[in-house]
């Protein structure tokens, strides 16, 4: 694999270099692994996985001392069981391919630089350093090339075999349990990790370009993880793939509805604008996983047909349950809206504008004022255009005033869909 022959003395300079470098392995090592830690997206935060990182860095940097200090030819090497051993681990929990081999890219210029500046000590002149320099350059580019082509290859390995066997016995059971029909709480807990007796928050999250492809099932599944983080969660989430640009999920929560702060993974969903989620509600027990995944199917659903539809819409979020129902069938909820509002549910700016007032003025208890406030509007604007909207409709807004609202909501939420042409 290095194919010159470099002269005893850089194979002696080089070798006094390996003895020193290894004496200072557990420090390089703390620090690399430090580094990849915060350095590398993909590397979780799951404490056992780091832990079984730095073994591997260690297990790494040591062989290369090694190989450097006894001239060992790569060759002869074979791969460390911690390199390999995490590589398998990191296939199993789902960290992409790409950031395994990023953390090795990342470490080896760590590990460079800190054997340049040991060479920069040695007692011998400068032809003979930058000989010293060359030679530990060809070692290890030589050593990670050999080991990243094997690690990945057992990665790739592992993380096929892991998916087929895992997510087939997952996913059986999660459509045994969604279809009500019978499944033993204790089993499907050992057989997915997952309990069933907490609360569960049911996920939908899919590629927002419908992108149908395994790397983008995994970078579906890192995004659900994120997610999970804003939350005090017992475990991982679990997880199903629909097709290859969908996945359900569950996150389980730790000790109730109150645990899971929505605004915080709003704002985690609104940092990747390639993926989007919706939100069931939190639910325990085995009807819960089945009713919070039902809401967040709902809410799903709505994408396609609301004007309004943004990632992190949540089930519980105002008009999202009964829009949900009512875009099941838009030609009876079309024809619904337009005899409660009457001309004022005209797809226009103008009209648009009115809806938009009487909204929030039936929403502030028929309050000008704050009505108003909320708008940024005059008092008096505020009142034409009440006064507007009910002339649109062709009758007083008090006949019917709840009708009016949820029509209103219908309407700000499903736009188009159930509004005439302007």
């Amino acid at each position: 694999m290095i194919h010159d022959d470099p002269a005893p003395e850089v194979v002696a300079l080089v070798g006094a270099l390996g003895h020193r470098m290894l004496a200072r392995t557990e420090s390089i090592t703390e620090g690399m692994g430090a580094l990849l830690a915060v350095g590398v997206a993909g590397i979780d935060n799951d404490p056992d996985l780091t832990e079984l990182m730095v073994a591997s860095v260690r297990a790494n940097v040591t062989t290369i001392f090694h190989v450097l200090a006894n001239n060992i030819p790569i060759d002869n090497l074979q791969p460390t069981t911690a390199a390999v051993e995490y590589a398998l681990r990191s296939a199993q929990r789902g960290v992409p391919g790409n950031a395994l081999r990023r953390a090795y890219h990342v470490g080896q210029d760590d590990l460079q630089n800190e054997i340049f500046n040991e060479i920069r000590g040695l007692e011998c002149s400068d032809e003979l350093k930058l000989k010293v320099m060359h030679r530990t350059t060809q070692v290890i580019n030589g050593y990670i090339d050999w080991i990243t082509q094997y690690v990945l290859d057992a990665y790739d390995e592992e993380r096929q075999r892991w998916v087929s066997a895992t997510g087939n016995m997952r996913t059986v059971l999660i459509n045994r349990l969604l279809n009500r029909q019978n499944v033993d709480p204790d089993a499907f807990c050992n057989q997915t990790g997952y309990a069933l007796d907490q609360y569960h928050l049911g996920l939908v999250v899919w590629a927002e370009d419908g992108q149908p492809d395994q790397e983008a099932l995994m970078q579906i599944q890192h995004f659900v993880l994120d997610l999970a983080h804003t939350a005090d969660l017992l475990r991982e989430p679990i997880t199903t793939a629909i097709d290859r640009s969908t996945i359900w999920a569950w996150l389980p929560l730790r000790s109730g509805p109150d645990r899971f702060d929505l605004d915080d993974a709003r704002r985690v969903a609104a940092k990747n604008a390639k993926f989007s989620v919706s939100f069931g509600l939190p639910s325990p027990g085995p009807s819960g996983f089945r009713r919070t995944h039902q809401q967040a199917q709902a809410t799903r659903s709505l994408a396609g047909v609301s004007d309004h539809f943004a990632t992190g819409v949540s089930y519980g979020d105002q008009g999202v349950a009964i829009c949900s129902v009512l875009a099941q069938d838009l030609d009876t909820t079309r024809l619904w809206v337009h005899e409660v509002l009457g001309a004022l549910a005209t797809n226009s700016e103008s009209h648009e504008r009115l809806r938009e007032t009487l909204r929030v003025f039936l929403a502030a208890d028929g309050s000008y004022t704050e009505s108003a406030e909320t708008l940024n509007l005059h008092r008096n604007s505020v009142k034409y255009r009440v006064l507007k909207a009910g002339e649109e409709r062709g009758r007083p807004i008090a006949t019917d005033r709840l009708d009016v609202e949820l029509a209103l909501q219908v309407c700000s939420f499903l736009g188009e869909s159930v509004l005439s042409p302007g």
